[in-house]
């Protein structure tokens, strides 16, 4: 269920863009993630897979996880969760798991991405959990984060 963005919107995912790069400071690919309850951030986190020897440790992932332990409850039913990339597969699972309300992301995967791109979970019908989602928020700004650190990889 697409939706249309707000200015919430925007300050949430610039507060993403903010753990993004964290992961980049790390040298990991810099995705970063806020969950927000009542307007305020919850559970935040940024991709550290490499650092951690942990394939699940996406950013989505490590702010559901936060939220969850703030909320103290694996349910997120109010929960909506802002990333800098749009999903993979792995985290859109997490998410209906978790029965998170509402999507944002920035950056469209062209690769991996299970919102729009590859694969569209989230409009599967016979999902018995359907979350609200809006993409393109900060498209470029997301998207610049990502290629300038593919770029400076590429050149090393």
């Amino acid at each position: 269920m697409p939706n249309k963005n707000n200015n919430s919107d925007i300050f949430f995912i610039e507060q993403a863009i903010h753990f993004a790069k964290e992961a980049q400071k790390l040298n990991e690919v810099p995705i970063g993630a806020v969950a927000v309850f009542e307007n305020k951030i919850i559970g935040a986190g940024w991709n550290c897979p490499i650092s951690t020897n942990d394939p699940t440790n996406h950013a989505e992932i490590v702010a559901l996880r936060n939220a969850a332990k703030k909320l103290n409850n694996y349910r997120l039913v109010d929960v909506t969760l802002y990333v800098t990339l749009e999903p993979c597969a792995m985290c859109v699972g997490a998410m209906l798991y978790a029965r998170v309300k509402r999507l944002v992301f920035g950056a469209d995967d062209p690769k991996a991405g299970a919102v729009v791109s590859v694969f569209q979970l989230l409009d599967e019908k016979k999902l018995n959990h359907k979350i609200i989602y809006t993409g393109g928020v900060l498209k470029n700004e997301c998207g610049k984060l990502l290629s300038d650190f593919f770029l400076a990889k590429r050149k090393k």
